[in-house]
C-alpha cells in the first residue's frame, strides 16, 4: 500500500494527464528508444502510447531504460493501420506523421492544444508510406546544423515540448482533462502498481 505522500503525488500528476496527446511508435527497432520515448511521454503527461509493430516482435521495454515510466503509461498495440487510425480518429485526434516531403509544415506551425497524435518512425526508414495515408499532415523540426536528423527519441521529446509548451501557454495543465470519476479510477489503479 502506498504512503499518503506517494498517493498525493499521484493525484497531482494524473491531474496533469494529457488524454488528447499521444504518441504513436512505428517499427521502432531499438527498445531503449522505445523506452526513452516513455520516459518523455509520462514526463509531458500523455496517459497512452500506440505501438504499431507490422514487420517485427513488439520490443521488450525494461525498467531501467525507461526509468519505469511504463509503469505510469498504458500502451495500446496495433498491426493493422485501419485500426490503428480507427483508434486514434475515435478520440477525435489529428494524425500527424513525422518527415520531410513537400508538404510537411514546422511542429511549431500545429496546434497541438487541440486532440493530437504524432506518429514517431523507425529508426532507419522513418515512417512507412502506409502509415503516412492515414495521417492528416506531416511535421518536421526546423535544424540548422549539416545533419539533417536526431535520434527518435529526441525528436519524439523535441515536440512533445513544443506541445506542452502550447499547452501551458493555453493552461492545460494541471487542469485536468478527466472527469472526476475517470481521475478516481486511475488513482485506484496507480495505487495497485
Amino acid at each position: 500500500m502506498p504512503t499518503a505522500r506517494r498517493i498525493e503525488r499521484m493525484s497531482q500528476v494524473i491531474k496533469h494527464r494529457q488524454p488528447d496527446l499521444t504518441v504513436v511508435c512505428e517499427n521502432i527497432h531499438d527498445p531503449h528508444n522505445v523506452s526513452a520515448i516513455l520516459r518523455s511521454c509520462d514526463a509531458v503527461g500523455i496517459e497512452i502510447v500506440h505501438l504499431f509493430y507490422t514487420n517485427q516482435e513488439f520490443p521488450k521495454l525494461g525498467k531501467k531504460s525507461s526509468a519505469s515510466a511504463k509503469k505510469w503509461i498504458d500502451i495500446e498495440r496495433h498491426q493493422e493501420e485501419n485500426k490503428l487510425r480507427e483508434s486514434l480518429k475515435n478520440q477525435g485526434m489529428s494524425i500527424y506523421a513525422t518527415g520531410l516531403n513537400e508538404k510537411a509544415v514546422s511542429i511549431y506551425e500545429v496546434d497541438w492544444t487541440k486532440p493530437s497524435a504524432v506518429i514517431m518512425g523507425n529508426e532507419h526508414l522513418g515512417v512507412s508510406d502506409e502509415v503516412l495515408q492515414i495521417a492528416d499532415a506531416s511535421v518536421y523540426i526546423p535544424m540548422f546544423g549539416m545533419i539533417e536528423s536526431l535520434n527518435v527519441s529526441v525528436a519524439t521529446a523535441v515536440i512533445l515540448y513544443e506541445a506542452c509548451r502550447q499547452r501551458m501557454l493555453k493552461g492545460l495543465y494541471p487542469n485536468p482533462h478527466l472527469t472526476e470519476k475517470e481521475l478516481s479510477l486511475m488513482l485506484e489503479r496507480w495505487k495497485k502498481k
